[in-house]
């Protein structure tokens, strides 16, 4: 952020509707560069009965969309939002302890994220999410070779593989990688669902790479694999 931008002066007035306070304070903290406040404030809402879910969708997904938006209106650095993203992730894996409860599903999901992309924590809440629902789940990230994608489905049995993209020039990319997952034999019955900025942007490119759907978010994300399973492919 310039120097001479105070934090108190952001615009904030994305961060709106439930739990907007805590996602404003949250946002503050990070671009003040303080970590564990933002942390702790965060932990403890959620030990005051917030729902881990309601901390993903109404706090970090926005505060993280907001910190977008303010770095491409060169208000906030690359470091900066690295940083913002950086300590997001360390609030999430402090909030585990919520999200590795309750009863399995006896359904696995795998999630990854293709070619080098930086923005990898979409995936990584919605592989939360599908944690939270009592799924077992394998979250790899981006830069994993195609093969070792395809291994860890088949070796999980996953049931349901999310494939996200930020950039739509590595679109290619996940088309290759459905093609691949597909041709498999032992693939045969897994369901692969896409998600990213592409796909929001244009709500019919999921049929364009090969996939039997996609979902706008973690939430939606749920509610489409359970479809998937229960009633086959996506039409």
């Amino acid at each position: 952020m310039r120097h001479d931008t105070p934090v108190e002066k952001l615009s904030l007035s994305d961060l709106a509707g439930e739990h907007a306070e805590l996602a404003r304070e949250y946002l503050r903290l990070l671009l003040a560069a303080k970590r564990k406040d933002a942390a702790d404030l965060v932990v403890k809402a959620v030990e005051q009965g917030v729902p881990v879910k309601d901390v993903y969708l109404r706090v970090f997904q926005p505060v993280l969309y907001e910190i977008g938006h303010l770095w491409q209106h060169n208000v906030v650095s690359v470091a900066q939002e690295h940083y913002c993203t950086a300590a997001t992730q360390f609030t999430m894996s402090l909030l585990y302890q919520h999200i590795f409860t309750g009863k399995k599903t006896g359904r696995c999901f795998v999630g990854c994220c293709v070619g080098g992309e930086l923005h990898e924590i979409g995936m990584r809440m919605v592989t939360d999410f599908f944690e939270m629902e009592g799924w077992d789940t394998y979250y790899m990230g981006a830069s994993t070779p195609d093969e070792d994608v395809i291994r860890t489905i088949i070796d999980q049995k996953a049931n349901v593989v999310g494939i996200s993209v930020t950039m739509t020039f590595h679109l290619h990319l996940v088309g290759r990688l459905i093609l691949r997952i597909r041709s498999r034999q032992e693939c045969r019955n897994v369901k692969i669902m896409v998600g990213g900025y592409p796909f929001l942007a244009n709500h019919q490119l999921w049929r364009g790479v090969g996939a039997h759907a996609f979902a706008t978010d973690a939430s939606q994300a749920i509610e489409v694999a359970g479809f998937l399973l229960e009633d086959g492919r996506r039409s």
